[in-house]
This record gives C-alpha cells, sequence and structure tokens, in this order.
C-alpha cells in the first residue's frame, strides 16, 4: 500500500521473492514486515530499524529510510535507467520530482552538443 492508501503491485527479483518466502514462513495472513512487538511494520519501527543497524555497522553518517530511498532513485537514473521507471519505481506522479535526484544532471558529458 502507498501514500494516500493506494494499493499497488511491485516486481521483485527472484532473489527477493525467495528471502521474502524464507522470513514468511508457514504465515497466510496478516502483515509481511512484522514490527518488534509482532505488529505491522510502520514507518517510525523502519525509522528505528535502519538507524539501529547503522550504528551496528559502525556508520557515523546519518543514515534514515528516506536517504536510502534517495540512494536508490540515485543511483537508478546514474545507472541510466530511463526516468519513467524511475518515476514509476519512486512513486512519483510528477516526472519533476525524480529529476531533482539527478546529481549528474549538469554532467558535460551528457550534454546534447
Amino acid at each position: 500500500m502507498r501514500k494516500g492508501g493506494k494499493h499497488v503491485t511491485i516486481p521483485i527479483a527472484p532473489r527477493t521473492g525467495r528471502a521474502l518466502d524464507l522470513y514468511i514462513g508457514v504465515r497466510t495472513m496478516g502483515p509481511i514486515l512484522l514490527g518488534v512487538e509482532g505488529g505491522r511494520m510502520d514507518r517510525y519501527c523502519a525509522d528505528r530499524m535502519v538507524k539501529r543497524l547503522v550504528k551496528r555497522a559502525g556508520i557515523d553518517n546519518r543514515i534514515s529510510p528516506h536517504s536510502l530511498r534517495h540512494s536508490f532513485i540515485t543511483a537508478a537514473l546514474d545507472a541510466g535507467v530511463p526516468l519513467r521507471d524511475v518515476q514509476e519505481a519512486a512513486s512519483h506522479a510528477d516526472p519533476r520530482t525524480t529529476m531533482r535526484y539527478d546529481r549528474a544532471r549538469r554532467s558535460l558529458d551528457r550534454h546534447a552538443t
């Protein structure tokens, strides 16, 4: 479920699917990602989990779920994934929102001339 309560179907890589199958186990109902108390993981739980993993890894930079999202979008654009595909993956309604993540937009190598 995305922002605004919109239901979407998202393709996942086979390796990710196998990892989810192992994580879910024999459960047939309920949320896929569980919080600490066994309920549905919310955005606050995800934020705490990322911060805990960052600390455990000894990383000093401030990293949040949003910075991971930002990295995903930037890496996809840098890898040459078409803007429309990145826009759809990021669930951006307007391509200009996705373009804000394109750090290489001023690169001389990409200029039309």
